[in-house]
């Protein structure tokens, strides 16, 4: 039973150390201890701070030690707790009697008295106390204070660059999204080490004056004592609580030294990955001739300087030969290097038909945007970078809507553009080309303008529509006469933002794929592997992404990947077209789709695809047997028939104001987009069940009909 209380007691120590080392300096402060405790705490207070010394020293970075400016406050708190519960110690002394004197006293303090005074020489001791007072507070405590004053305020001021250096990296796809995050965290680690070191060693000086201030009172107090109280003589009193004060201070400014000096080294600190030792190890063993030369200096005042000979004549020798033995063996480095860089030259140059870098080709990017020279500061981290976290934006937002893990865009210059233009690539080939003006802002008409304004025509290049670029200077008179203005990034990110829904269907790879149904693996583990390894059919990566780019090349989002894969798990034994299970996941999204066209008042208009156009796509279907797309074979003079009805109704549509959209039956959804996209690109097509599937959570409004009558 014993045990097993100590064993409880061992643990709560343990878990609660800190609270209960809190408590212990609290108590110190208050209560009047034994001189055990008060050695106890002392050997206690050197130990911890002989350990932090080396933690830090063998530290590599300084935001690595991460709670230290929290230890120094508590570590500062417990040295304050100490001074005091040995400053009533020395008071309560009874000079009169050496042997109570011996008894009462903390025998560390005593111990240290006697070193530094040498047993009677007070004036030694004070002197040496004196001289650790001047390096504490003059030397050390003045500059890591300042040091961390100035890394503090530097670190939060490079803030905003290095952010912006970390987002450019991203999107130039030289880092993931997840050593980007890393990288950030650091970044903020770094802010918050230094921000609280900036304080932390205001507490530590603060704590060193403390320490000063409490040994001038252990010394006037213990004068007085022993004088009055004690009715000691004045060489008495000096002698015991003046060499009791000295010893107390030193014991104390001691550890309070090493925590100062702790500090300033970390502060001072670089943020490379090596040990101090390390970094020292390798700055000073550059070259040998260094060490040589000092060698050679120290020979020379050997042989002038009379007395000197046995010290600095051997001290020079030594240097010497340590130099001579440096200088050889960073030659014989050398000699190993330029051997292996010619015989990998030669290895390089013998395998001219076999080498991996000669016959390797540089991957494609997945995506970049190449600029004229013009455009490079709009991605310059020194002018604020405002492309970058557009691009940025561009990405998250790709995946919010559409459900699709856009990959880095790489962003590099290009001499053979125009130096206002801009192109956007997907893997080599260029997606989108236009040209803005720097310091100039695009302004649109969009119905609502009260005055025209001069400017240079242009075209949005998102849209299309009709624009004018106007000086800086022209911005407010802009908008005060109803313009929409954009500025220069804003064009550029909106026109990615087009040209990357347009073409999603192109984006989208298996590696996209991959790591798509390993998002949806962690959530929903068993849908994942019913598609994949299920008792029905497996489907691959490769069978996934023919139905996800079919959903894409219409615009619907596929976030909602786990009724996309049920789906599949559902129909795959049954259906083995990609093109069918394509519909019937439209049909399981029917509601999101509805509701992606649907007006504010969930509203959704549209025109109905009569009976005999039905038929007749029903008659003039043709599906491949190689797998491609279906379409509807029909003949030149029902071809026109069919462009002819179509624009006919949906042109009274569009001047309504609304989407054309057309609802046809399910089975000819796909037959209806194909006869209509090349002529018509921005006509939606939705089936009669995507409709159905809705249900009531929108309402139908029929806007017309088309029918075979409508192309007469």
């Amino acid at each position: 039973m014993a045990n097993e209380s100590r064993g409880k007691l061992y643990n709560f120590i343990f878990k609660n150390y800190i609270g209960v080392t809190f408590l212990y300096a609290i108590l110190m402060l208050v209560l009047p201890l034994p001189k055990f405790f008060v050695d106890l705490a002392m050997v206690t207070y050197l130990a911890i701070s002989i350990i932090i010394l080396l933690v830090v020293i063998y530290t590599p970075r300084a935001s690595s030690f991460s709670s230290f400016p929290r230890i120094i406050l508590f570590v500062n708190m417990f040295g304050i707790g100490i001074n005091v519960a040995s400053t009533k110690l020395i008071l309560t002394a009874d000079g009169t009697n050496p042997a109570s004197l011996a008894r009462t006293q903390s025998s560390m303090v005593q111990a240290f008295a006697n070193i530094v005074t040498g047993g009677n020489n007070i004036i030694i001791g004070f002197v040496i106390f004196v001289i650790f007072i001047i390096v504490q507070m003059l030397v050390i405590n003045k500059g890591a204070g300042r040091v961390s004053e100035v890394a503090a305020r530097f670190t939060l001021d490079s803030m905003s660059t290095k952010s912006f250096d970390i987002d450019n990296q991203l999107n130039n796809g030289y880092i993931t999204e997840e050593e980007a995050k890393e990288m950030k965290a650091e970044l903020r680690r770094d802010i918050d080490f230094y921000s609280n070191m900036d304080g932390s060693s205001k507490f530590v000086s603060g704590s060193a004056k403390l320490g000063i201030v409490i040994t001038a009172i252990n010394l006037i107090a213990g004068f007085i004592v022993g004088m009055v109280q004690n009715h000691l003589s004045f060489n008495d009193s000096l002698s015991i609580y003046a060499n009791l004060t000295i010893g107390d201070g030193l014991l104390s400014q001691l550890p309070a030294l090493m925590l100062s000096f702790a500090t300033a080294i970390l502060v001072t600190g670089d943020k490379s990955d090596q040990d101090l030792g390390e970094k020292i190890v390798k700055e000073f063993s550059r070259d040998g001739n260094i060490y040589m030369i000092t060698g050679a200096v120290f020979v020379i005042m050997g042989l002038f300087l009379k007395g000197t000979r046995l010290l600095l004549i051997p001290a020079g020798a030594l240097l010497i030969w340590f130099g001579f033995t440096l200088s050889k063996k960073k030659e014989k480095e050398k000699i190993k290097q330029a051997e292996e860089a010619l015989a990998a030259k030669n290895n390089k140059n013998g395998a001219e038909g076999s080498s991996p870098e000669k016959d390797s080709v540089a991957p494609l990017d997945p995506l970049s945007l190449e600029l004229g020279y013009a455009l490079i500061p709009l991605v310059d981290k020194d002018k604020g970078a405002e492309l970058l976290e557009r691009i940025t934006r561009i990405r998250r937002e790709a995946a919010l809507d559409l459900g699709l893990s856009v990959p880095s865009i790489r962003i590099m210059d290009n001499m053979n553009l125009e130096p206002n233009q801009y192109s956007f690539k997907i893997r080599g080939i260029e997606a989108g080309r236009s040209s803005i003006r720097p310091g100039y802002f695009m302004c649109m008409n969009t119905g609502s303008v009260t005055e025209e304004i001069k400017g240079e025509a242009t075209r949005d290049p998102a849209f299309g529509m009709p624009a004018i670029w106007v000086p800086e200077e022209q911005r407010t008179d802009a908008e005060q006469a109803g313009y929409v203005v954009v500025d220069p990034p804003t064009v550029i990110a909106t026109h990615l933002t087009e040209i990357i829904r347009a073409h999603a269907a192109e984006i989208l790879g298996r590696q996209e794929v991959a790591t798509i149904i390993e998002s949806v693996k962690k959530t929903d583990p068993i849908v994942v592997q019913e598609v994949l390894e299920g008792s029905g059919r497996k489907f691959t990566y490769g069978e996934i992404e023919k139905v996800l780019r079919v959903l894409l090349s219409e615009q619907v989002s596929i976030r909602n990947m786990v009724t996309i894969l049920e789906t599949l798990a559902n129909y795959g034994n049954i259906i083995g077209s990609t093109w069918e299970l394509a519909e019937k996941v439209r049909e399981a999204l029917g509601l999101q789709i509805c509701m992606q066209y649907a007006d504010a008042d969930k509203k959704l208009r549209l025109v109905n695809l009569a009976q005999d156009w039905s038929q007749k796509f029903l008659e003039c279907a043709q599906i491949p047997s190689d797998g491609s797309r279906p379409f509807a074979a029909f003949d030149p003079v029902d071809g026109r028939r069919w462009i002819s009805a179509c624009s006919s109704v949906l042109r009274n549509v569009e001047q309504m104001g609304y989407n054309p959209i057309i609802m046809c039956p399910s089975p000819i959804r796909g037959l209806v987009k194909n006869a209509v996209e090349r002529e018509m690109p921005r006509t939606i097509i939705i089936s009669d069940k995507e409709v159905l599937a809705a249900g009531t959570s929108i309402q139908l409004e029929v806007l017309g009909e088309i029918s075979m009558q409508d192309g007469n």
